[in-house]
């Protein structure tokens, strides 16, 4: 491969009127739900045969979903006549994902997530998913000179940015976040990206006791070092990079679990500095609002009487995970993927957030009158969440053409 950098291509403005109404369409077409967005004008409640379905006040796609894919099929639409690349997955919901692949989008990146170069000409487009990419990676593309369309949501590089900062700072970056997750990794490069700064990833609150611990009284390196593998930079050494730090988070994790992190840290260098301890931390706000909107209506939903709560999208999905957490504290809680996971009234498949897989349930639907709550995090499209109202009320005994005639009634 040919690694001297490629001359800059011109930038092609793929959000033109003429494309964009025919993105529109598209994604109306696969996406969208007349039942869903006639629920939502009526207070997102309705009650049928003694079955109440309650929908979260704000759930499913977010702005930065929505941007990503208009952009990935608009470069389809513009760029019809070259090859198209993603680095991985554009959102993490399996529906969207497939109808990207169904477009001929490829997915240029092998098992271990490094993009394959060998396959790669200047005369390809590459998208960049939501959440965005490690810096190596876009490197190597911009070397090769494809054509990039970046699909970055504006809250990661907000991150990048604080990450930046605290490099700049000579401040190591502690992460609040999942190591393997795609935008944890890629703020991770931005942390050191400049040949200086280090990072630190974190993602429980027993982890950041330990570091806590550490940046207080010291301890065994080698025995930290393991405890951490694989969620710090290169040449990170607990004894010289804790000593000044900055806290950062993936933009999907829980805020009151990020601002606890930020406490226990603080706390922890004001009592090894004293009132020094100051000047050694720093921390911002960077949790993503569509994610904290999500948390918030489904925290004012779980308040209300209701039997059970179903949780939809992606089980790869942080913030939908979250979400499942949130409504697991308070009350029967599924998550599933779909509606085909509502095998019947008796048995449902679901997602086990702590064994990793999918378990079954039976007995899950309670007999007689009941109220079923519904959230979706923000990388599930409205289909996904009508077709599980229309499989609930199904196993009802109820046919969807009156849950169409409720739902758009005014």
């Amino acid at each position: 491969m040919n690694t001297a950098p490629a001359t800059p291509l011109a930038r092609v403005n793929l959000r033109t009127p003429d494309v964009m109404a025919r993105v529109q369409e598209q994604v109306e077409t696969h996406y969208q739900s007349e039942i869903v967005d006639g629920l939502r004008k009526r207070g997102g409640e309705m009650e049928i045969d003694g079955l109440t379905v309650r929908l979260a006040k704000q759930f499913g796609f977010c702005y930065g979903v929505e941007r990503a894919i208009d952009l990935a099929y608009a470069a389809h639409k513009v760029f019809n006549n070259r090859r198209l690349f993603i680095l991985g997955e554009i959102i993490h919901n399996p529906e969207v994902n497939r109808q990207i692949r169904e477009m001929g989008i490829v997915n240029i990146l092998d098992q271990s997530c490094q993009v394959i170069p060998e396959s790669l000409t200047p005369d390809d487009v590459v998208i960049v998913p939501a959440f965005g990419t490690e810096v190596n990676t876009m490197k190597i593309i911009r070397q090769i000179g494809c054509q990039i369309v970046d699909t970055t949501c504006g809250d990661v590089m907000s991150v990048w940015k604080r990450v930046r900062q605290y490099a700049n700072e000579d401040m190591t970056s502690i992460i609040h976040g999942k190591a393997s997750h795609e935008e944890t990794k890629a703020t991770a490069s931005r942390a050191n990206s400049e040949g200086k700064g280090h990072y630190l990833i974190v993602l429980t609150l027993q982890e950041t006791d330990v570091v806590c611990d550490y940046i207080e009284r010291g301890g065994d390196k080698a025995l930290f070092l393991k405890r951490f593998k694989g969620a710090y930079s290169e040449g990170f050494d607990p004894d010289l990079h804790l000593k000044r730090v900055g806290v950062a988070n993936q933009t999907t994790m829980l805020r009151g679990e990020t601002e606890e992190v930020q406490r226990r840290i603080a706390a922890a260098i004001q009592r090894r500095d004293g009132e020094s301890g100051g000047a050694n931390f720093r921390f911002f706000d960077t949790i993503c609002g569509a994610t904290q909107e999500r948390q918030d209506a489904l925290k004012s939903m779980l308040a209300q009487q209701m039997d059970l709560l179903l949780v939809v999208g992606g089980y790869n999905s942080s913030n939908t995970s979250h979400l499942a957490e949130m409504g697991q504290e308070q009350l029967p809680t599924y998550f599933i993927r779909n509606a085909e996971k509502l095998e019947s009234s008796d048995k449902i498949v679901h997602y086990d957030l702590h064994k990793k897989a999918e378990v079954e349930a039976v007995n899950w639907l309670p007999a007689g009158r009941k109220t079923i709550g519904i959230t979706a995090g923000a990388s599930c499209p409205n289909n996904l969440i009508e077709d599980t109202i229309v499989r609930l009320y199904e196993l009802h005994g109820t046919q969807k053409h009156r849950i169409l005639e409720a739902a758009t009634s005014a």
